[in-house]
């Protein structure tokens, strides 16, 4: 959906649509390598596509960027499938079908902060919305957000409950 272009002599860009309709950015780097100390507060933590065309999804990041896949959970209602590079776990996969009509679709960006109730609390007084409020899982502490334009993003925050609970 936006051809390959240079971006000044910082590398090449590109974005296209996965099987499910979602779009995904390409970046070739030159000069700007792209995202650095991810998961640091205030940087991205993790990915997540939401599709209901999952194993068309699957195989399409697989066999486009080579990312080995690990499945985390294979049951009804709940498949995931989480992508690798290098043996570093970056982002997953998971099934919506069964979702319903007001699922959000398509890449998710969390965003790691210290406290997601809080910096919640924080956007909805900058301008932007809470479309779901902090809530305990057992992988941290989650909200979705949406900046003032109403795009959403995610918070993730670390609890107890999570592999390696603070």
């Amino acid at each position: 959906i936006v051809e390959l272009m240079q971006v000044g002599d910082s590398g090449t860009m590109g974005v296209v649509l996965d099987p499910g309709g979602s779009a995904i950015g390409f970046w070739q780097p030159d000069q700007f390598g792209g995202i650095a100390n991810v998961g640091d507060p205030g940087l991205p933590s993790w990915f997540d596509l939401h599709t209901r065309e999952y194993d068309k999804a699957v195989a399409f990041y697989r066999d486009v960027f080579g990312w080995p896949t690990e499945v985390t959970a294979d049951e009804p209602g709940m498949r995931y499938m989480m992508l690798s590079h290098e043996n570093q776990h970056l982002a997953g996969i998971f099934d919506a079908g069964a979702s319903g009509p007001d699922e959000l679709m398509g890449w998710s960006v969390y965003i790691w902060v210290m406290d997601a109730a809080a910096a919640a609390a924080r956007v909805a007084e900058l301008g932007g919305s809470v479309i779901r409020p902090a809530e305990e899982t057992p992988y941290g502490m989650f909200a979705t957000v949406a900046d003032p334009n109403g795009a959403p993003f995610k918070l993730m925050a670390p609890n107890d409950m999570m592999p390696g609970g603070s």
